[in-house]
């Protein structure tokens, strides 16, 4: 039964062509290619009235002068016929009509994170004759390819952009280190911080510094950190709240509490890194994903005698962490005092409550936080639709997977690794294997790179039907993808 009711899974999931500009011009006439002015044919010299031919056809009214503009005739104070400008601007739209409709459909790329159809748009934008290469541009689809598992590819980006011409600056040398970092590609990360150095208008500053550290900090390369922090010292290069804000996360993810709080009492020591707002959204963030609940309160009080208030994300934080531990009654008071207090419910405010229903499956209430969210004109993002999916599977209402995953559709929902996650673990859920197969093979073609979760739900659900030859074929794939350079 199950098998069947995810026969539409596939079909659920929308094409992504890719989308041609196009230019409606009211006028049904072919118009003028840009760049394209017409000009009158006419002679330069007036011809003398002596010698002039009677039989010879006008080509320009009583009054005007051919090849002679009225602006360049002394004493003329008559103004260009009113049609020639409406022509003249009409060329001239029409020139900028396609620039305007390739760079918004360009940006509306990156602004949806689509990097695939970006570089397919920004492929035609440099094909075209007024096309120049600007900063910007680079900068942004380089963040985009690094926030989409796609570093070597924002390598290839960056190395037309020189080949291009254009000047390097630390932010463009950044861009392309924070992609390697995304992806854990170290080593890669730091050819591109030696590379800076030896640049001298490319020297890297804190953001370089900072950026590289929380790779090596998420990858719990704590040697390397303090290897950088010795030579920022050396260049003289303060770290900032940033800084120590990211070994300060890196230290409590990986329990080292110790050197967490010691990291801690430096800032409050040093007037260089004073705590903030995110510094206590991480402490918070810290203990309440380890369910530790008494010590995230307690630090929680410590923060606000420091004289630190509260953000939105802050109340997020603790509206999670109690949801874990399904204390909905905590949940519920911290929404409250959020509201008592003016703070606006987000979407990861309703993300965090989606989350903690669909844990435990419980479908109805989480229907109805979803239902109150759409109506309060809340825009559900991608983990939303991971929540819903993955609480409808627990509950066993696979037929609501797959209106959700219409829905995500529908409503244009960026497709991730996670959003294929969800869809894949619903499919093992279902024990519809053959679907999870296709969606699998979807998510490849769409070049969405599977990570360690995606590998790990597929094996599992081969290793309770005994089908080894599958596993083996993924391990296969999972150590082709490490091999070239990607992070499993």
């Amino acid at each position: 039964m199950a098998s069947s009711m995810f026969l539409s899974f596939s079909s659920s999931l929308p094409s992504s062509p890719l989308p041609r500009p196009e230019t409606n011009y009211k006028n049904k006439s072919k118009p003028h290619p840009p760049n394209s002015f017409l000009f009158p044919c006419a002679v330069a010299a007036a011809v003398p009235s002596s010698i002039s031919d009677k039989k010879r056809q006008r080509h320009w009214k009583e009054g005007e002068y051919p090849g002679l503009s009225h602006d360049f005739i002394p004493g003329s104070s008559k103004k260009t016929p009113l049609r020639n400008l409406k022509k003249k601007l009409h060329r001239k739209n029409n020139a900028k009509a396609w620039v305007c409709t390739v760079t918004e459909t360009l940006s509306d790329c990156i602004l949806k994170k689509q990097w695939l159809q970006a570089l397919q748009v920004f492929e035609m934008l440099r094909d075209q004759p007024f096309y120049q290469p600007k900063e910007g541009t680079y900068m942004k689809l380089l963040v985009l390819l690094g926030k989409s598992g796609q570093p070597h590819r924002a390598s290839q980006l960056f190395q037309e952009m020189v080949q291009e011409g254009c000047e390097l600056t630390t932010e463009l040398y950044t861009a392309l280190l924070a992609a390697y970092c995304r992806n854990n590609l170290i080593d890669d990360a730091f050819s591109v911080l030696n590379q800076m150095k030896t640049l001298p208008r490319c020297q890297p500053d804190v953001f370089t510094y900072s950026t590289l550290i929380k790779a090596c900090v998420d990858a719990s390369r704590f040697d390397l950190v303090e290897s950088l922090y010795g030579e920022m010292e050396e260049r003289l290069i303060t770290p900032n709240t940033v800084t120590q804000n990211i070994v300060l996360s890196g230290y409590g993810k990986a329990g080292k509490f110790e050197q967490m709080e010691k990291v801690l009492s430096g800032m409050l020591e040093n007037t260089a890194s004073k705590p903030d707002v995110w510094t206590m959204n991480i402490i918070l963030s810290v203990f309440g994903n380890k369910g530790q609940i008494d010590m995230m309160e307690k630090w929680y009080e410590k923060f606000r005698n420091f004289g630190i208030e509260p953000e939105t994300r802050t109340f997020n934080i603790l509206i999670g962490a109690y949801g874990k531990k399904r204390r909905y009654d905590k949940m519920s008071s911290v929404m409250e005092y959020m509201r008592k207090l003016q703070f606006p419910w987000t979407t990861s405010t309703y993300n965090n409550v989606i989350e903690a229903f669909a844990d435990v499956g419980d479908a109805k209430h989480m229907e109805y936080t979803f239902d109150q969210m759409r109506a309060e004109g809340m825009k559900a993002d991608t983990k939303t639709f991971c929540c819903l999916i993955n609480g409808y599977a627990s509950a066993g209402f696979f037929h609501k997977v797959i209106s959700s995953v219409q829905l995500a559709a529908k409503f244009g929902i960026p497709e991730n690794t996670s959003f294929y996650n969800a869809i894949i673990s619903a499919c093992a859920k279902a024990e519809d294997l053959m679907e999870m197969e296709r969606i699998f093979k979807r998510m490849k073609d769409k070049q969405c790179q599977p990570n360690a979760m995606t590998f790990s739900i597929m094996v599992e659900a081969y290793r309770k039907e005994g089908m080894n030859d599958k596993i083996y074929d993924l391990e296969q794939l999972k150590q082709e993808l490490i091999n070239n350079g990607y992070f499993i």
